[in-house]
């Protein structure tokens, strides 16, 4: 295999951020991505995918052998407003993409606060909204999905047209597989349109989210509840007569709480509430209500061991966004279709080349 001087990116200057180890690439196309990968798995090589960064601390993976940054994949291949679908590369940072959209008044419904963040990197780690509850998770509104798999084969599932999204879901299994099923190139969302007027409220009293049906976001952060609406300037003043507390106008979304470990405690909706008051002493979270999930940081894991016990006892999970995998496992106990995932990526990657040791199991 002979790699061209643009295929190839130095650490410290095409990667910033990247691995120390392994050799940095930078496929500029299709082609160039799936020779590299079929070099990868012809050799047993570890692959690391690299977008923005901003989820790299999930997992326990091993020093990757290459790694490849989707930077070159990042245009806006398709938009249709009146459609409110986008085809936009992997590579795309969700703060370009969110910027272009408010020229139609339309938004991807992903990160609020993206920082380096990419559609591609988002999509494989399955990081939704702080909106779903109203507007749906990642998994959703991803229509298509065009990825390379391990062996350099060229997959693409879904429909750019909602109405014709059918058949085997291969694209929203690749939500939240962390590249296993193949390196995703390129992704199809469904948009929504923004309306005219939105506020943010600081309750007095968190009951008061109940006077407001629907509202865009609910959330508890360090102890603070915050209520997020839109809607037509008349339906956002509707709202603010109804309820007590502080209103600022448009959507203050909170930062994602930042530490030496980070957090992703997942348990039944019902539970949230009880789920905050079981948070460690020391630990910053932002908690959606209504949803299940409580984003958390701390400075180290004390405490977790046992808020995982009771997450676990009841379906959930305590996730590691960022931290140090030999001193507290990543994911906690493996999910009873391990089997199956297994065999799963096998048919994609046969040589599991791509991002191993990201998933539960050690996958």
């Amino acid at each position: 295999m002979t790699y061209t001087p643009h295929h190839i990116a130095r650490f410290g200057v095409g990667i910033e951020g990247g691995p120390t180890s392994g050799m940095a690439l930078a496929p500029r196309e299709e082609k160039d991505l799936a020779l590299i990968l079929r070099h990868a798995s012809e050799r047993d090589l570890v692959v690391q995918v690299w977008g923005g960064g901003t989820h790299s601390g999930f997992g326990k993976p091993p020093p990757p052998d290459l790694v490849v940054s989707m930077e070159h994949f990042g245009e806006i291949e398709v938009w249709e407003p009146d459609d409110l679908t986008i085809v936009v590369g992997a590579g795309a940072r969700i703060a370009d993409v969110e910027s272009r959209l408010a020229e139609r008044n339309q938004t991807l419904v992903m990160s609020e606060r993206p920082s380096g963040g990419t559609i591609g990197g988002s999509v494989a780690a399955g990081m939704s909204s702080l909106r779903r509850g109203r507007l749906f998770g990642i998994r959703e509104r991803v229509l298509e999905v065009t990825m390379i798999t391990g062996d350099g084969r060229t997959v693409r599932s879904g429909g750019r047209v909602v109405k014709n999204v059918t058949g085997y879901d291969l694209h929203r299994l690749a939500v939240g597989a962390f590249g296993s099923l193949g390196v995703i190139i390129s992704v199809c969302l469904k948009l929504w349109p923004t309306p005219p007027s939105s506020a943010t409220v600081t309750l007095d009293d968190p009951e008061e989210a109940q006077l407001v049906a629907r509202p865009l976001a609910v959330l508890d952060v360090n102890g603070a509840h915050k209520l997020f609406t839109w809607g037509t300037e008349a339906e956002v003043e509707a709202h603010l007569d109804r309820l007590g507390g502080i209103a600022v106008p448009g959507l203050d979304w909170p930062e994602d709480p930042s530490g030496e470990w980070r957090w992703s405690l997942r348990i039944p909706p019902a539970l949230v509430s009880e789920a905050v008051d079981r948070v460690p002493d020391g630990w910053t979270y932002v908690a959606v209500m209504g949803v299940g999930e409580i984003r958390a940081a701390s400075a180290d894991h004390e405490g977790a061991a046992d808020l995982r016990e009771w997450a676990e006892s009841l379906g959930g999970s305590l996730v590691v966004a960022a931290g140090d995998p030999d001193l507290f496992d990543p994911w906690g106990s493996p999910p009873p279709a391990l089997d199956q995932q297994r065999r799963l990526i096998a048919q994609f990657d046969p040589r599991r080349v791509i991002n191993p040791g990201r998933l539960p199991g050690g996958l």
